[in-house]
């Protein structure tokens, strides 16, 4: 008991130096650092969206500085070919052999920057491995890293040069994120820190920067998880949440608003993805059981992306967020 207890705390100390490191390096995005952290723990992917400058690749880069594994980012743009993500055969002249030449899809942690910049070919090339964690190439299946996790960014202020995200791949995102602009006093914080590393920078070559310490190994990675889903979940919080899932697919019965706005319901993968972020978020705050203020704080993220809206609730200004409120009014909470 007491050994289970302390390995408790030893993996609880390194999500909290994990924590503590990202709001050093992203400030005045509390909630951004909440989500990355969350998306990590539940095994999911993650969508970021917001204007230029608010540090959404930062975020990503400095998640991934302090976790176990390797890093790649990917550069969207309109040119951009599917063998650019998951790799293509190379001609060997030598013997007369094909070479599988694995691309930067095979990394632990993908940060895919302004992911709407692609074309619709490039995007069905993440469908099967942000699904099912591999990737087929000819005749042949392959298995990625573990842990896989896609971050995405885009910019929702630029439409030139964009393409939508088809359904199907909004869905295998586990979370989508809205970041909005910093307070007062973190635009001074942030200040501060971006002129203390530009004095480093000069102060220092690139080959004499010190990396920065894993906080958090691979095997912790998967311990966390495991401990996340042993989070008590009471049976009539379950039945709340799994109404709400289901009032998106059969609303009118709820609301009449409800039922004029949603065209389509989201999928079971949405259900699955709340219940694992519900008890993220409980372990992230340090209680064994779920309650219903931890699905109420983390709907909004999961549903906002998986709704289909109604062409007419669209043209009168109903977003997806105006959509989840009106479902959380209209059911009682338990």
């Amino acid at each position: 008991m007491n050994q289970t207890t302390s390995l408790n705390e030893t993996l609880n100390d390194s999500l909290n130096q994990v924590r503590e490191y990202l709001e050093s390096q992203v400030l005045g995005q509390p909630n951004l650092v909440n989500r990355l952290l969350m998306a990590l723990l539940a095994n999911g992917h993650i969508l970021v969206e917001g204007a230029p400058g608010l540090a959404k690749t930062r975020a990503v880069r400095a998640l991934s500085q302090a976790i176990e594994g390797d890093f790649h980012r990917i550069q969207f743009t309109p040119d951009l070919l599917p063998a650019d993500i998951t790799g293509t055969d190379i001609f060997r002249p030598q013997d007369g052999s094909f070479v599988f030449q694995p691309g930067p899809i095979f990394h632990n942690y993908l940060l895919a920057d302004e992911i709407n910049r692609a074309p619709a070919k490039v995007q069905a090339a993440l469908l099967e491995a942000m699904g099912e964690r591999q990737i087929t190439v000819g005749n042949e299946s392959m298995q990625l890293a573990e842990p896989f996790i896609v971050m995405a960014t885009q910019n929702p202020i630029e439409q030139e040069g964009t393409y939508p995200l088809p359904e199907a791949q909004l869905d295998r995102f586990l979370l989508h994120v809205n970041v909005d602009f910093p307070d007062k006093a973190a635009e001074v914080k942030i200040l501060k820190l971006a002129r203390d590393e530009a004095k480093t920078e000069s102060l220092e070559s690139a080959a004499m920067r010190i990396e920065t310490e894993v906080l958090m190994t691979k095997n912790q990675l998967i311990a966390l998880r495991q401990q996340a889903l042993k989070v008590f979940l009471a049976e009539d919080v379950e039945e709340y949440m799994i109404a709400l899932i289901q009032a998106t697919r059969e609303p009118e019965p709820f609301s009449k608003k409800l039922g004029e706005w949603i065209e389509f319901g989201v999928s079971p993968r949405a259900t699955i993805g709340l219940d694992r972020c519900v008890r993220v978020r409980a372990m992230m705050n340090n209680r064994d059981y779920v309650t219903p203020d931890d699905i109420q704080n983390v709907l909004p993220d999961v549903l906002r992306h998986r709704l289909i809206l109604r062409y007419q609730a669209e043209a009168s200004g109903v977003t997806s967020d105006d959509v989840i409120q009106e479902l959380l009014s209209s059911m009682t909470a338990p």
